[in-house]
């Protein structure tokens, strides 16, 4: 097998499985693990994928879709239950939180501790639904324009996010690296750094899929967190870049 055809092979492992490890390729096609090193970071170079610490995970582009709601708001990764589970770890009774629409945000409703008294301010009538059944948490959904997938980030909810203080918020983003934390929209990243400036305490949480990611709009600096949680299959290297930032990265583990 010629190395050009091995690498069409490897990009239809990598779209149909989302992630590819060095080792299980080189006994897949019986070669060297250097060559397929060699293989990664050819097409790497050419937008192929993006090189990961043992293997490689999809390209991402610069603007990125959200994704769908049927996704955002699913029962989550084992991953991302890992990691927000750990994250309300960090609530303590009667604070004051901020919870926003990503889906990993969503995820950490069904971790929060039961009957702890919170206030929670939201921007997403979904979190918002959520919370409302819940009488020991008093829940606040600020306004603005509705989008279609019922998040709220327009000029109106910036201006409406600045009357709250928050003991914490948990920040996410479609791309969280060493440049900074990265989201779909202008828009969006506006709102991202309302809600940091209004925040005691900044807790992000990202899964190794968008850990050492870029993108389109920034929400904010790296080093505006306080904490990034993130899951054993980060990139050692994307971790340690943003460590020598001084940011404090804890790995989430993923049950049994």
């Amino acid at each position: 097998m010629f190395a050009e055809e091995r690498r069409e092979k490897i990009l239809v492992l990598l779209n149909e499985e989302k992630r590819v490890m060095a080792k299980d390729l080189a006994e897949k096609f019986q070669v060297s693990i250097d060559s397929i090193r060699r293989d990664l970071s050819i097409m790497e170079e050419q937008g192929l994928l993006k090189k990961t610490h043992g293997g490689a995970i999809p390209s991402m582009k610069v603007r990125m879709a959200p994704q769908p709601p049927e996704i955002r708001y699913s029962e989550g990764t084992p991953q991302g239950n890992a990691i927000t589970k750990l994250a309300v770890s960090y609530i303590r009774e009667n604070d004051t939180v901020f919870i926003g629409s990503g889906s990993l945000s969503y995820g950490l409703l069904k971790n929060l501790p039961d009957q702890m008294p919170l206030t929670i301010v939201t921007n997403s009538m979904r979190v918002a639904d959520v919370l409302r059944e819940r009488q020991w948490i008093e829940t606040y959904l600020i306004g603005g324009r509705v989008k279609s997938s019922g998040n709220m980030t327009d000029v109106l909810a910036n201006e409406f996010i600045r009357q709250f203080k928050f003991d914490v918020s948990f920040v996410t983003g479609g791309g969280i690296s060493e440049e900074g934390i990265f989201v779909a929209t202008p828009e969006v990243g506006a709102f991202g750094r309302a809600v940091s400036a209004v925040s005691r305490r900044r807790i992000g949480i990202a899964t190794h899929h968008s850990l050492g990611n870029e993108g389109f709009a920034k929400a904010g600096r790296i080093e505006d967190l306080d904490l990034l949680i993130t899951d054993e299959d980060a990139d050692p290297e994307a971790i340690e870049r943003i460590q020598a930032l001084g940011v404090k990265v804890i790995v989430a583990q993923v049950e049994g």
